[in-house]
């Protein structure tokens, strides 16, 4: 009866112990999460900017030849 009431004590603790690490998991996962969206944000507003840049340049006047050709 005491080896019984021992092992679901260990069981217990062990249950315990992995609760701990899935909510700490849970939320290491979730600010890793936010960490990508800002990442994304940030590259899709990179992105809009490097286009816009990209339709200004297309825009600039023709290259001509220099007088002293």
């Amino acid at each position: 009866m005491a080896d019984d009431i021992s092992r679901i004590t260990a069981l217990e603790e062990m249950v315990a112990h992995q609760a701990k690490t899935i909510d700490e998991l849970s939320d290491q996962l979730a600010e890793q999460w936010k960490v990508v969206e800002q990442t994304r944000a940030k590259l899709d507003r990179l992105t809009e900017r490097f286009l816009s840049l990209e339709e200004q340049s297309l825009e600039a006047p023709a290259v001509t030849r220099p007088p002293h050709y």
